[in-house]
């Protein structure tokens, strides 16, 4: 399995911004697509963006008309363009690979109000 390694994340302000990446050393063609997730405390893992190497995309309903998800195949790097965050955006973000693809420590996301 290949793991991939995310970055970027932090504390902003409610309304602020944040850009988080998802890269490997390896071709990211390997996999079918990719996606980001993520998960407050208590809560479960949810599908936050996804996207294939066709560059279709997929947003779940909570991130939609803020979050953008790329992909910069020369350089095996995805990204999540985050904008006007909330405190709900608040949770561990994760990217992983589809198939096998395994997870990775996730980089965390704090917004504050």
């Amino acid at each position: 399995q290949v793991q991939l390694v995310e970055s970027g994340g932090g504390l902003v302000q409610a309304g602020g911004s944040l850009r988080l990446s998802c890269g490997t050393s390896r071709s990211i063609f390997r996999f079918n697509v990719i996606g980001w997730y993520r998960q407050a405390p208590g809560k479960q893992r949810e599908l936050v963006a996804a996207i294939d190497t066709e560059r279709n995309t997929n947003y779940g309903d909570s991130v939609k008309g803020r979050f953008t998800i790329s992909r910069d195949n020369a350089n095996n790097t995805v990204y999540l363009q985050m904008n006007s965050l909330k405190p709900e955006d608040t949770a561990v973000y994760y990217c992983r690979g589809i198939p096998n693809g395994s997870w990775g420590q996730g980089t965390q996301v704090t917004v504050s109000s």
